[in-house]
This record gives structure tokens, C-alpha cells and sequence, in this order.
């Protein structure tokens, strides 16, 4: 992937938060032990494939601005690698970051193109409708 501008992580390391990693093990809601208290990565040039994989939409994405990067929205924003499902995913200790209004009309506006849109907050997670209705899921 080619780097945007202005789209770099820096001091933002919400993803080495809320992803669970089966690779280490590392949970999702618990600080990766790697990550440095400045940001970035200890282990960065050993990490394994599938942090060398991941980019969050707001890295990929032209039309996502600074609010959007996930340490100020506290969203992750991310497409599911294992399916057609676009993904909030938010810290379980504030599972109801997606519900902001900048972050939910995204959501929203994403399931009228068809997508099925879900928001993720640890074990639970939220089913988005393109009426703007939402559902937890069991």
C-alpha cells in the first residue's frame, strides 16, 4: 500500500489495543506488550505477517479526514479480511464509541450501498442497518 500523506500513525496505536492477535495470543481491549508507551512498535521489524498486513480504513482511505483516525474517534474502522462485512471496532471499555454521530452516519451510509456493517466491541457486537436501525447480536 502506498502511504497518503498526512495519514501516518504517529503516536496512534488503537489498533495494538482493540484487534485480538492469535498469533501472540493478545486479546482484544488489552494493550499489545510490544507496543511502546510513545507509540509504534517494539518488535516492529520481527512483528508477525498479520500486523504487517493490517492497515485501518482511515490509513487506506482519501475520504477519511483526522477526525476520523481511530485514537480521536476511538473506532477502528477497518474491512473484515475474512469476509464482505465492514467493520467498527471499538475499545470494550467504551463499546459504544461507534455511536458517535461522525462515525454512525459512515456506518450507515456504507450499509445503503449494501454492505453489512457491524460494530464490535470485544465479545459483543451490533448489526447496522441502512435505516439507520441497529441490532445486537447474540
Amino acid at each position: 500500500m502506498l502511504d497518503i500523506p498526512g495519514k501516518d500513525c504517529g503516536s496512534c496505536s488503537f489498533c495494538c489495543k482493540v484487534l485480538e492477535i492469535d498469533e501472540f495470543p493478545k486479546h482484544a481491549g488489552v494493550m499489545c506488550a510490544n507496543c511502546l508507551s510513545n507509540g509504534g512498535c517494539g518488535v516492529y521489524h520481527s512483528r508477525p505477517q498479520v500486523c504487517r498486513d493490517y492497515y485501518c480504513d482511515w490509513k487506506e482511505d482519501r475520504g477519511l479526514s483526522q477526525q476520523y483516525r481511530p485514537d480521536r474517534i476511538g473506532t477502528l474502522l477497518m474491512e473484515d479480511p475474512d469476509s464482505d462485512e465492514y467493520h467498527a471496532v471499538c475499545d470494550p471499555a467504551k463499546p459504544f464509541s461507534w455511536r458517535n454521530p461522525l462515525i454512525f452516519r459512515h456506518l450507515v451510509t456504507l450499509a445503503k450501498d449494501g454492505r453489512i456493517v457491524m460494530a464490535k466491541a470485544g465479545l459483543r457486537s451490533w448489526r447496522i442497518f441502512a435505516d439507520g436501525g441497529f441490532q445486537e447480536c447474540a
